[in-house]
């Protein structure tokens, strides 16, 4: 049995396979049909290609690299029969804690996996914070993706710039520390703090980052649960209603203009970005 089931392994992928070999001793090229059968088995698994039609496009490459993060593997972003073999093998991702919607923000694997109701995941490459020193209008900071439970209290629409960057489609999470789409998502940390994803994908994430969704932000040694916030609403609209409270002092220390839109973008402006 398990020699047939070997046979009929083989006789799916090598048609798939382009026959004539690279020189310099690269590996034989994939063809379409074979990138696309990739593709679906990465969409299948929770990883987000964009659309499953054999083309390796930017989309594609980040649901690459995110599988390849998730399970260990060197981080190359590119397709070869050994990473498509790995991929038919895998298991899949799976959430630290499932039962209710939330994104969760793994800093060890570099991952952001979007969780449903259910067991079901949509999973992203990002880059964190470095966890080194950075100088921002003459005071000393470190750039640090803080771990813990937060709460999405704050979005912007399109772009928004300050001294450190520019971000596209941020959502706040905690002071500075914002969920946003960056031109630069580079294969490690790299940000000041902040939790940079994939272009393709930041307006669609804004889109299901709605005002109150719980960021569970962790790593090897840290973790906290918000199952109690999810048991019991009245726990999560106080840390929410503590977050804009918070936020609202900061923008007061921050100067005094004379509209509530103008300390809002001086506000921003001061913010960890990029």
């Amino acid at each position: 049995m398990k020699f047939l089931l070997t046979i009929w392994s083989l006789l799916i992928l090598v048609p798939s396979l382009a026959v004539a070999q690279r020189t310099g001793g690269q590996q034989a090229s994939l063809t379409r049909e074979l990138i696309r059968k990739a593709e679906r088995r990465l969409s299948d698994m929770g990883y987000w290609t964009g659309a499953v039609d054999g083309v390796l496009d930017p989309a594609t490459r980040a649901a690459l690299v995110a599988f390849q993060k998730w399970e260990g593997r060197a981080i190359t972003g590119r397709l070869t029969i050994d990473e498509v073999e790995a991929i038919r093998t895998s298991a899949g991702p799976k959430a630290r804690e499932l039962g209710y919607e939330h994104v969760e923000v793994d800093l060890d694997r570099q991952v952001l996996p979007l969780v449903n109701h259910e067991t079901g995941v949509r999973v992203l490459p990002v880059s964190t914070g470095t966890g080194q020193p950075f100088v921002d209008e003459g005071q000393k900071s470190i750039a640090y993706t803080p771990r813990g439970r937060f709460i999405v209290y704050r979005k912007g629409v399109g772009w928004e710039t300050g001294p450190l960057g520019s971000v596209y489609y941020p959502n706040d999470i905690s002071g500075g520390v914002a969920i946003h789409g960056s031109r630069s998502v580079p294969l490690e940390p790299a940000s000041h703090g902040c939790i940079r994803i994939p272009m393709f994908a930041a307006r669609e994430v804004s889109k299901l980052l709605k005002l109150g969704t719980i960021v569970l932000v962790y790593d090897n040694v840290s973790f906290v649960s918000a199952k109690d916030w999810v048991e019991n609403p009245k726990l999560k609209q106080a840390a929410l209603l503590n977050l804009a409270a918070t936020d609202e002092i900061d923008q007061t220390h921050v100067s005094k203009p004379k509209s509530k839109s103008v300390a809002i973008r001086k506000a921003r402006s001061k913010m960890i970005r990029a």
